[in-house]
């Protein structure tokens, strides 16, 4: 018989007639690696001695304190862990189907028995029940996948922002695999007087706690949009959310907020730590002057961020973006893309085509960005 690694096969025999139980041992005595048998008479007495070591579960459906597939089946609650293997004298082959249907790994006849088909029928029955737990376990994690996919594309933001006033794309790529969140985050509100406003913010880290910080700091940002806060007065309620809800002191957020005014042809700019958005205007594409307006938050307390005043004119893009975009290797080789790098990239586009532009950084990548991507275009023409 086969015992897992380094460990003997241990067997608990429930079996009221110490004539079968003595047929059991002699049989399996026989066996090049005979197991450790635990005898019991009931299934009061098994309660007790049915631990983590026991590896397979035989057991008689005639004991003093239970009959049939009601014995089997307070064995299989008692032994989810465990193999269970009916050694009966019921020589009903109706029994034996409706025992392995039940959750049996084998179903014998004690009149059928001989050495090597007991032995062996206990190393078939010890296997199934591997694969039975590995197949739960496997389809367990499936749906804890599915579920936390739904949960994370849940959490994930809509664009609140009237229909026919600009223009806007966003693109999201977690760095993480099979995830759909990451630290990065954006989101855009319009708010009832028109104004439009615009976040793009990265929480320094990867992994799922990251993930469900940048979420939260989302959240907050919105709900205080809606609330009528900006400027320094939102981004010190944000530091305070993140040093609340960060799991170490050492995790900080960079972040760019933009509020385009309702006439559409203005913007305050908030640029927190962050990489610098870039800007067309009358043609001409340029990094936003005047970056940054002060440290990333959750660093430094009672910080005055610089707001950053820009006039757009009547047609424009703004693109607001995180790292993941500019620390793409060139070539594959040590240098990073880098804001100048990312310039050049939409000069040559002749503007800003969001999908071509982030396809262009992946080739220069050579692979798949390994850092968590946020970017968002919104744009105005004079058509509208």
């Amino acid at each position: 018989m086969t015992a897992p690694a380094n460990d003997t096969l241990t067997l608990l025999l429930i079996e009221d007639d110490a004539g079968d139980a003595f047929l059991v041992e002699e049989l399996l005595g026989e066996a090049d690696d005979p197991p450790k048998i635990i005898w019991v008479r009931s299934l009061a007495e098994s309660r007790v001695r049915l631990t983590e070591d026991v590896h397979c579960v035989l057991v008689d459906l005639s004991l003093p304190d239970a009959t049939g597939l009601e014995a089997l089946e307070q064995v299989l609650s008692m032994a989810p862990h465990a193999a269970v293997l009916v050694l009966t004298g019921l020589n009903d082959t109706h029994v034996g189907a409706a025992a392995v249907a039940a959750g049996a790994q084998d179903f014998l006849v004690k009149q059928d028995v001989e050495a090597r088909l007991l032995a062996r029928a206990i190393r078939y029955s010890i296997e199934r029940k591997r694969a039975d737990l590995a197949q739960r376990r496997l389809v367990e994690a499936e749906l804890l996948t599915k579920e936390n996919s739904r949960l994370e594309r849940g959490l994930l933001p809509i664009p609140v922002l009237a229909p026919g006033s600009l223009d806007h794309q966003a693109r999201y790529l977690p760095g993480r695999r099979r995830a759909l969140l990451a630290g990065d985050f954006w989101d855009t509100v319009q708010t009832a007087d028109g104004a439009v406003h615009v976040v793009v913010g990265d929480v320094c880290g990867h992994g799922p706690d990251e993930a469900a910080l940048g979420v939260a700091l989302r959240i907050a940002w919105r709900t205080l949009v809606l609330s009528g806060h900006t400027g320094n007065d939102l981004l010190r309620t944000l530091d305070s959310v993140l040093r609340l809800e960060r799991k170490s002191a050492e995790i900080f957020t960079t972040l760019c907020i933009a509020t385009i005014d309702p006439a559409l042809d203005h913007v305050r700019m908030h640029v927190v730590g962050h990489p610098p958005p870039l800007l067309i205007r009358d043609g001409v594409i340029e990094v936003v002057p005047g970056t940054p307006s002060g440290p990333p938050l959750g660093i430094f307390q009672d910080v005055e961020w610089l707001e950053l005043e820009v006039p757009l004119g009547g047609e424009w893009s703004i693109l607001l973006y995180t790292d993941g975009l500019i620390e793409a290797t060139v070539g594959g080789g040590p240098d990073l893309l880098g804001t100048e790098g990312l310039l050049n990239l939409v000069r040559e586009q002749g503007g800003i085509q969001l999908d071509r532009l982030i396809e262009r950084v992946i080739e220069l990548n050579r692979d798949a960005l390994s850092d968590d991507l946020a970017t968002v275009l919104i744009s105005r023409s004079e058509r509208r």
